[in-house]
């Protein structure tokens, strides 16, 4: 039995996907650098189907409703699903998943969104739908 271990091989035919991100993986966000080399398709709202929550450890959760939710506005990248899996997913918090996301246009994109055991346990999420996305929750922290 063989133990080594290597990277997976990337095909010349990668499958091209779009990824929603709404926190941290977004332009300026601190996990950024693992998704700025790939393709900006530009800024994106979601289908008003989401809350937003903040987590203890610092990031956004996008929360899938069926009543009261909001568009959450983000950026829209398209990569190959191996860099989801290998360059953007290992710099993720454990509290998310990937999950699919229906945007404004009706299209569906990858996401991370809450898992739901984190969801239940409930203490130490805020729901900051009202505040206007990540971005303008950050800002409004710093003017506090």
């Amino acid at each position: 039995m063989n133990d080594h271990v290597t990277a997976p091989a990337r095909s010349e035919g990668s499958l091209t996907i779009p990824l929603f991100l709404n926190g941290e993986g977004m332009r300026g966000g601190r996990v950024h650098p693992s998704i700025a080399h790939y393709t900006f398709l530009g800024e994106v709202q979601t289908a008003p189907r989401y809350r937003v929550y903040a987590g203890e450890a610092g990031f956004p959760a996008l929360w899938p409703v069926t009543e009261g939710g909001i568009s959450v506005p983000g950026d829209l990248y398209a990569l190959p699903l191996e860099a989801v899996r290998d360059e953007f997913m290992p710099v993720e918090p454990l509290e998310l998943e990937l999950a699919v996301v229906e945007p404004a246009d009706g299209s569906a994109s990858l996401a991370v969104q809450l898992r739901p055991e984190v969801h239940a346990r409930g203490p130490g999420l805020v729901d900051i739908s009202d505040r206007g996305g990540w971005r303008a929750y950050q800002a409004s922290r710093v003017q506090q």
